[in-house]
């Protein structure tokens, strides 16, 4: 039998590569971005439900009823970022989304400090800064992206790091069922815009892909594996999808980063992994 704490990192890890696929199955799709929300959120949903039923049993689906504000609004943040990160990897490069996605440890010790009074180590500080740094020379000094694509992706990270905040906060938010209600908003918010419901099979075969692979299995393994493992192993193996993902998109599809964008994403990967190492060294 595998051990626990083996088991959570080969979980982690797993998940880990199924959300750094999101970019490859969003280059894949031709269907309009409407339409690729929509079957994305409804293949990821019924994955989930199935997930939620058969680790829970018919009594999971009470956690609906539970999800209450602080639920709610974690629900609204997920479904909206889910939005904004997939239309911003349609505008800009995956790489520039990748990366600015891996300073979410370091709003996330803003927000804290703001909103939980939780101080943040002088270690925090540092990187943050040095990843700052390192967003400023990939966005402003590299031609890949798109302005707004940036922005959304920026946007995307702000909401992640607000719901680790209020997951934090309120650790009895039912995650699966507010996972669930988040997928659910997202078609919600699609479904009136022009959207094609009557795709080609080869193109609905890629979205139940996006869906399961990046939503189901992705969001489903990290919260087996991440109970089972330490936080800081945790937002070690999560930042691997930082180059992992724009490898997919240089292998399948030719986009290679420029070098401000590799410089940038050096400096920002660097300040993740000694931030997050420091602190494991410091337990």
């Amino acid at each position: 039998m595998i051990p626990s704490q083996r088991l959570g990192l080969i979980l982690v890890a797993v998940s880990t590569l199924a959300w750094s696929t999101a970019g490859l199955f969003t280059r894949a799709i031709t269907e309009d971005l409407m339409t690729v929300i929509v079957w994305r959120g409804a293949f990821g949903c019924t994955g989930l439900i199935a997930v939620l039923l058969f680790l829970q049993g018919p009594a999971g689906l009470r956690g609906f009823l539970q999800l209450r504000r602080a639920g709610w609004i974690y629900a609204a943040l997920s479904g909206v970022g889910m939005l904004c990160y997939i239309t911003s990897l349609r505008m800009t490069s995956i790489a520039h989304v990748a990366i600015i996605y891996a300073v979410v440890p370091f709003l996330t010790a803003g927000l804290a400090w703001a909103m939980l009074h939780e101080r943040p180590s002088r270690d925090s500080v540092i990187a943050s800064a040095a990843a700052f740094l390192g967003a400023v020379i990939m966005v402003g000094l590299s031609s890949d992206g798109d302005l707004l694509g940036d922005v959304l992706a920026l946007v995307m990270t702000l909401g992640m790091a607000l719901m680790v905040v209020i997951a934090r906060k309120h650790p009895e938010i039912p995650t699966l069922p507010a996972g669930i209600t988040a997928a659910l908003i997202s078609v919600g918010l699609c479904l009136p815009f022009g959207v094609n419901l009557a795709p080609d099979m080869d193109q609905i075969a890629l979205m139940a892909g996006f869906g399961l692979v990046n939503s189901t299995i992705g969001f489903s393994l990290f919260l087996l594996g991440s109970t089972m493992i330490k936080p800081i192993q945790t937002a070690l193996i999560g930042a691997l999808e930082a180059p992992i993902a724009p490898l997919w998109v240089w292998m399948m599809f030719g986009e290679t980063p420029g070098p401000a964008t590799l410089v940038g994403a050096t400096v920002i990967l660097t300040a993740v992994i000694w931030h997050i190492t420091r602190q494991y060294r410091d337990r």
